[in-house]
Parts: structure tokens; C-alpha cells; sequence
């Protein structure tokens, strides 16, 4: 049997620096075009599948069948009955190749011209390629292997054998489930198993598992080789037999995994889905939400269990503690029909108190975890689902509840609250002039409510912002004067309080409160006086000491 045509004769035939233009060529069938602007053609004979194609590096195979303009064949895999196989653009084919397969789809079959310049050149190959040969090669693109180098730096190169489904890829908090075979360059297996579960984050194996995995998809299934740096490195690892500075080659397949998210970003309230939801959709602050729950100690110790053995699901309304809050927290990032697992920390449980509950005490400061179940929920209506009255009474609504909550010493969620009413009333175009005199009215109120909280979570940043939004409206609001003076006071902006406080006391000249801030201002004042005398007093003495010790050796000087 004849062998394969030797494509890598002409390797160099053209200069490494010219690069080809990369714009994807469409054609239909029985069109030709040109592929970039060295001369290379292309006329499709036979559409592809789908909509991707190879890249550099790729293992390509092919069927091709090659001849010259004049007709007279020089080479056929067909006729060997042998598919011819490559890595694309790493110089093993003539350049004509490495750019034409690059267009092409899988099972594409497409006619290729190709100019001596990106085949032969000037020598050709004889005997069968005569110099400055233009070349025809009928080309079907069978398959090809994707081989990927995922950490750009040599260390992992990725050969995909199967692909995996949809598009997303485990992230580092993601608990992942992995087949895997691993062998050194001689072929040796060294180890082998089935059914692996880990934490992408926490690695196992050898550091090249974690990296691969997070490029990968579920189902996917890919050969890995794996030099040094991300395997066992100078040492190697005795026990296993792997020499050291061994390459290897694992075969790794992505069973699936389970998302984990990091809810309160704060690694205290962790969600991990064990069914995803349907849909895009997500309860809101304020939905009415049915679930199924049982909720458990560290110890397996059931203390709760709703929506099962009951005739009804287990209903709450979210952002209204009436569940604890990492559940609450939690529910709100969840779709139809998903089931997790949270897992809470006290603090966003039951705290540091004994708590009693259906089935089992919550000792003080316990851990626990959730399995749910989100059957359904009601959204809180959004703003753009309202007419103009309907969003000036929410805005009262939920200025009330923050009322509220700002008596019972919940500012962040009171806060909320403000927020949103504010929301409700932020674009008032479409309104008449009474429910824009309305919509002001509680847009005034609600920023300056919400300033009180925020002085009370000390984020004196964003009650200045929020005062500051209020003046512009209506600069000789008192309440706002006073309370921009309070947030200024705390971030050492003493000239600015007191101009605010000043202004204050302008208007309203007996206000009991401006006068008492006035009085903690002129006592922060004289704190500051009383610190930069004693900064400078202190720099001063030590420049006169420096003054001192460079004038001493002058007067030695003049008596020698």
C-alpha cells in the first residue's frame, strides 16, 4: 500500500511572519471564495454540521484526494482506505492546509486551490510535484480531537475525546464527581478511580485535576498531558511509582457536579443544588414563597421538617423574618423547583441562644443545614408592572414598614425599605402635578429616614450622599442640613459640619437638636486643636534639636 504523500516537504515554503486573515468564510454550495490574500480558494461541495471548527493544535483527520490543475492525481487517502490525521498549524502540512482546514465544519467536504506559495514553492516535490505547482486537494474534515493548552504556559495540554453538554463549567466552590486514569509516557497506570467526589477549590490528586475541571463541561471527557509543574514536580512521588520530574497522561471524565454558591459572601451561608430550578426566575424581597424544608443539626439530629407530612407546603414571605435569616437570604436566590442544601452558621441561624423547635432543641451557637425544596412562589409586584398611583401608595407602604423596623432597631432592614420606596417614585415623568408634588414629598422623607440608618450602620459616606440628594431639591431642609452635619462630623469634615449646623441654625435658631450637634462640634474642634498643637509642638522641638546638633561641630570648628 502506498504511503501517505509527504505534506511537510514544504514546510518552509512560505515566510513564517505572513499570517492569514482569520474572518470566517461562509459559503453555499458549488460557491468558491477566497481565503485570505495569499491566493488560497475554497469551494464548498458539501456542507458541515453544526457551526464550529477546528483550531491550532487540534488533531485533525481527513479523507482528502489531491491533484494537480491539469487533473493528474498525485494522492489519495480514499484510495488508501486510510484517513490521514494532523495537528493543525503546528507546520506538519503545507501551509495551504493549516489555513484552509481551519474553515471547515465537521463532515464538510470542500475543494481547495492552493498557489505553489502555500504548497510547494519553487522546488515542488518531485517526482510528482512539478516546481510552482498550483495545487487542487478534495478535502473531507471527518472529525478532529480539540487539544487546548488551559493554563498558556505548556504545563496542561487538554485533548477532548468526548464532548460534554450545555456550556458551563465548575467553579471553585463547585463539588465535582470525576473518573480518572493515570499513566506516565511508558504507559504504566499508576492510578485509577471511579465515582471521585472533591471540591474544585481543594483539588485531589495532583494540582492538574482542579485546573482541568474548571474547563470542562458535564459529561465531557478528555486525555490530559501533564508535565511536571502541575503533576508531582522535581520529586515525583515514590509511592505511587512516579519517577521524578515525570509527565503524565490522565484520561479525566466529568461525571457532574453540584453548584455551590457562597450566598452571604462571607462563606457563612452556603447553597449547594442538588436539582437545578427551571426557568430564570427568582423570588424577589417581599414573594410569597412555598417550600418543602427539613432543616438538621451537625449531628443528623432532625429539628424541623415542613411541607411533607402536612397538607399544605410550608409558606413564608421573604425579607420579613419569618424564617431565620441565611433561609431567608437563600430562598431569594433560587428558581422553580430547585432543591439545595444551605448550609448556616449561627449567625445567620438561631445565634448564641438555645432555640426550641418542632422536633429538637438548636443548642446555642449551632451550625445547621437546610434541604429545601422551592415548589412556588408570588413575586412582589415590580415597579414597571404599576400605574402611577399604584407606585405612589407602594412608596407609602413600604415607607411605613421601614418605619417600622427603624423603631424595633432593624436600620439595615428599615433601610431596605426607604430604598425601595424610593424606587417606586425615582422616575416620575409620567406622573400629574399633584402625584409629582406627592412623589416628592415621600422621596424627601424616604431619603431622610434612610440617612438615620445609615448614621446608624455608620456608612456616613452614603448618609452625606443621601442628605446631599435631599438639599438639592429643598437646601434649607433643616432635618437634612442636620443630619449631613452628623455624617460629617464622623468623617472628620469638622469645616463642612459646621458651615451645615450654621445654616441650620439660621433657619431655625431655637431647634433643640442643631444646637446640641452644634456643641459636640465645637468639643471635636477643640479635640483637633488641642491634638495639632501638641503634633506640631512635638515637630517643632525635634527640628530645634536638629538645628542644635548640625550648629555643635561649627563652634569645635572655629576654636581648632
Amino acid at each position: 500500500m502506498e504511503d501517505d504523500f509527504d505534506f511537510s516537504a514544504a514546510a518552509g515554503a512560505v515566510n513564517d511572519d505572513e499570517v492569514m486573515d482569520d474572518t470566517p468564510v461562509t459559503l453555499k454550495a458549488g460557491e468558491e471564495k477566497a481565503i485570505g490574500n495569499q491566493g488560497l480558494k475554497k469551494k464548498l461541495i458539501k456542507e458541515g454540521e453544526g457551526w464550529d471548527t477546528p483550531d491550532n493544535g487540534d488533531e485533525v483527520e481527513v479523507h482528502y484526494t489531491g491533484t494537480l490543475l491539469d487533473g493528474t492525481q498525485f494522492d489519495s487517502s480514499r484510495e488508501r482506505g486510510t484517513p490521514f490525521k494532523f495537528t493543525l498549524g503546528e507546520g506538519q502540512v503545507i501551509k495551504g492546509w493549516d489555513q484552509g482546514i481551519k474553515t471547515m465544519k465537521k463532515g464538510e467536504n470542500a475543494l481547495f486551490t492552493i498557489p505553489a506559495e502555500l504548497a510547494y514553492g519553487e522546488s515542488g516535490s518531485p517526482p510528482k510535484i512539478p516546481p510552482n505547482a498550483t495545487l487542487q486537494f478534495d478535502v473531507q474534515l471527518l472529525s478532529w480531537l480539540s487539544v487546548k493548552d488551559i493554563c498558556k504556559d505548556g504545563g496542561i495540554f487538554k485533548k477532548i475525546v468526548n464532548k460534554g453538554e450545555k456550556w458551563e463549567n465548575p467553579k471553585d466552590l463547585d463539588e465535582v464527581l470525576v473518573n480518572y486514569e493515570v499513566q506516565l509516557e511508558d504507559g504504566t497506570v499508576i492510578a485509577k478511580a471511579d465515582g471521585v467526589e472533591f471540591t474544585v477549590q481543594d483539588g485531589h490528586f495532583c494540582p492538574a485535576l482542579s485546573k482541568a475541571v474548571k474547563t470542562m463541561k458535564k459529561g465531557e471527557k478528555v486525555i490530559l498531558t501533564v508535565k511536571p509543574q502541575y503533576g508531582f514536580g522535581e520529586t515525583g512521588k515514590q509511592e505511587l511509582g512516579v519517577p521524578p520530574n515525570a509527565t503524565l497522561q490522565i484520561t479525566l471524565e466529568l461525571v457532574l457536579w453540584k453548584s455551590v454558591t457562597d450566598v452571604t459572601k462571607d462563606r457563612k451561608v452556603m447553597k449547594k443544588i442538588l436539582k437545578e430550578g427551571e426557568g430564570y426566575e427568582k423570588p424577589n424581597e417581599g414573594a410569597v414563597v412555598q417550600v418543602k424544608l427539613v432543616g438538621k443539626l451537625q449531628d443528623g439530629t432532625i429539628f424541623t421538617k415542613k411541607g411533607y407530612d402536612e397538607t399544605e407546603l410550608f409558606e413564608f414571605k421573604t425579607d420579613e423574618e419569618q424564617v431565620i435569616d441565611g433561609l431567608d437570604r437563600a430562598v431569594v436566590t433560587m428558581k422553580k423547583g430547585e432543591v439545595a442544601v444551605l448550609t448556616i452558621a449561627p449567625e445567620y441561624a438561631f445565634g448564641s441562644a438555645e432555640s426550641k423547635q418542632e422536633l429538637a432543641v438548636v443548642p446555642p451557637n449551632s451550625t445547621v443545614t437546610y434541604e429545601i425544596e422551592l415548589v412556588s412562589f408570588v413575586k412582589d409586584k415590580e415597579s414597571w408592572d404599576m400605574n402611577t398611583q399604584e407606585k405612589i401608595e407602594a412608596a407609602g407602604k413600604k415607607k411605613e414598614e421601614g418605619n417600622l423596623w427603624f423603631k424595633a432597631g432593624k436600620y439595615l432592614k428599615a433601610s431596605k425599605r426607604y430604598e425601595k420606596a424610593a424606587k417606586y417614585i425615582e422616575f416620575d415623568t409620567s406622573f400629574s402635578d399633584e402625584e409629582k408634588k406627592q412623589a416628592k414629598a415621600l422621596k424627601v422623607s424616604c431619603n431622610l429616614n434612610n440617612a438615620a440608618c445609615k448614621l446608624k450602620l455608620k456608612d456616613y459616606k452614603q448618609a452625606e450622599k443621601l442628605c446631599t440628594k435631599v438639599l438639592e431639591s429643598d437646601s434649607r431642609n433643616v432635618k437634612a442640613l442636620y443630619r449631613r452635619a452628623q455624617a460629617y462630623i464622623h468623617l472628620a469634615d469638622l469645616d463642612l459640619a459646621e458651615i451645615d449646623i450654621k445654616k441650620a441654625l439660621e433657619i431655625e435658631p431655637d431647634n433643640r437638636d442643631v444646637k446640641l450637634e452644634y456643641k459636640v462640634l465645637k468639643e471635636k474642634m477643640r479635640e483637633y486643636n488641642k491634638k495639632d498643637a501638641k503634633f506640631y509642638g512635638n515637630m517643632f522641638a525635634k527640628l530645634s534639636a536638629l538645628d542644635s546638633k548640625k550648629t555643635a561641630p561649627m563652634a569645635i570648628d572655629s576654636k581648632a
